[in-house]
């Protein structure tokens, strides 16, 4: 398929924004909402690193919107829309194309996200899709990783480790489980919550390199240290022990918020209009780093605290 051929395919099936103008121009152009503060974000994902080769190609496309999501969930923001950018190797041949085509059609249908243009490219040895988002947040509630005081609660959405177990199951390495399997695939980003956390949450940011890596990212951000009680860590699957459970919270790709609030502050009433989980997991103290305890007893750090990228 020649690349104006899949612009074209494109264009057809999701250029219906006034922003994108029919793919036809050389930029979108979009009127923000008044007094706004825009929040912007890009992404990548590379194929053998952050999808397997025979991942859906539907999937892929949910999963390359989704974590661009999330980073503005992380932020308090709104979506808006969406610029692609696509490298493509001879592995993504016409069908690849078609299905990643469909699959984005519904993610951006499902966030109520529109696509305004972006660009391609083909030829190359392995596949990296980009995508940048753009949303909004009003003035003085965007959420950032500063801003944890000492005394505040820490708390984290969802429960955490799922992808990392359903990456095991996409490589056979563990029995089928649908739920888990999307959890690696097709990752919710907490749009509603983090709308509701502006303006409440004192920091906060998503989880996509594994809990602990992130948590020590926002610590040294906010220069405090984060008390982790990881007893309290919400899994939905049993951990046999604390091994799994330190498995779990270093596994990454969960796109869950991790964020911190004043002690007093109900997050769980809060964020129950949103319909999210919500879990206190540890306190923040003076300090730097994070501080692990487990059954009420002091835990080294692992040598492996998430993904880090080379």
């Amino acid at each position: 398929m020649a690349e104006r051929d899949f612009i074209a395919r494109l264009s057809a099936a999701l250029a219906t924004s006034p922003a994108a103008r029919g793919f036809a121009d050389d930029a979108a152009v979009w009127m923000p909402p008044l007094g706004r503060n825009l929040v912007f974000t890009h992404d990548v994902l590379a194929a053998g690193v952050h999808y397997l080769a025979d991942d859906p190609p539907s999937d892929v496309a949910w999963k390359l919107l989704a974590v661009n999501l999330s980073d503005l969930a992380a932020m308090a923001a709104t979506p808006a829309g969406v610029l692609l950018g696509l490298g493509l190797s001879a592995a993504e041949d016409d069908a690849w194309r078609d299905a990643f085509i469909a699959g984005l059609a519904r993610a951006l249908d499902h966030f109520g996200v529109e696509l305004w243009g972006g660009d391609t490219v083909s030829g190359l040895a392995q596949a990296v899709l980009g995508l940048t988002a753009i949303g909004w947040v009003e003035p003085g509630r965007a959420l950032g990783r500063k801003g944890a005081q000492p005394g505040d609660a820490v708390w984290v959405s969802g429960t955490i480790g799922d992808a990392g177990l359903g990456l095991a199951v996409a490589k056979g390495e563990a029995p089928f489980d649908k739920p888990l399997l999307n959890r690696f695939r097709r990752p919710t980003p907490r749009l509603a919550l983090g709308a509701v956390l502006g303006g409440m949450a004192t920091a906060g940011m998503d989880v996509s390199d594994g809990l602990l890596i992130d948590a020590d990212r926002l610590a040294a951000a906010s220069g405090v240290a984060l008390c982790i009680d990881l007893a309290a860590v919400p899994l939905s699957r049993s951990a046999a022990g604390l091994d799994e459970v330190l498995a779990r919270a270093t596994a990454g790709d969960d796109y869950e918020l991790l964020f911190t609030a004043p002690a007093d502050a109900d997050m769980a009433a809060l964020a129950a209009p949103t319909k999210t989980l919500v879990t206190r997991i540890g306190t923040v103290a003076a300090g730097s780093g994070v501080m692990l305890s487990f059954a009420g007893q002091s835990v080294p750090l692992p040598a492996r605290l998430g993904w880090e990228h080379g």
